[in-house]
C-alpha cells in the first residue's frame, strides 16, 4: 500500500528515510548539541514533541492526531502525567475569573 505525504526529510532519491539511513546522522546531530542525554533517539524526540503540545495546551484529541494514535485512549494512557492537574487549572481559572471581577467592581 502506499501513502501520499509530505515528507519533511527524504533520502537524495526524495524516498522517506529508513531508520538505518537515520541513525548515523542522528547519532552526529545529538552529539553536536549540549545538554541531549546519551542514547537519545527518534523516539525521545517524539516524546519531547507530544509534551512540549501538551505542556503548551493543547487537546488530548489535537495531540492524538499530531502523534497518529489511533484513538484518544492510546494518548492519555501514555501521557496522562503531562496533563496539568484539573485542579490546579480550575483554581487558576477561577482566580483569573474573579480576579477580573474584583477590578471591574473596584471601578
Amino acid at each position: 500500500m502506499t501513502r501520499t505525504a509530505k515528507l519533511l526529510f527524504t533520502s537524495g532519491r526524495s524516498n522517506p528515510i529508513q531508520r538505518t539511513g537515520w541513525a548515523y546522522p542522528w547519532k552526529k546531530a545529538v552529539e553536536a548539541v549540549d545538554g541531549v542525554p546519551e542514547g537519545f533517539g527518534y523516539h525521545g524526540l517524539r516524546h519531547y514533541f507530544a509534551t512540549l503540545l501538551i505542556h503548551g495546551g493543547a487537546s488530548v484529541k489535537t495531540v492524538q492526531t499530531a502523534l497518529g494514535h489511533a484513538t484518544p485512549i492510546i494518548t492519555l494512557n501514555t501521557y496522562a502525567g503531562e496533563w496539568p492537574e484539573a485542579v490546579d487549572r480550575t483554581r487558576n481559572l477561577v482566580d483569573a475569573a474573579l480576579s477580573g471581577a474584583r477590578l471591574a467592581v473596584a471601578r
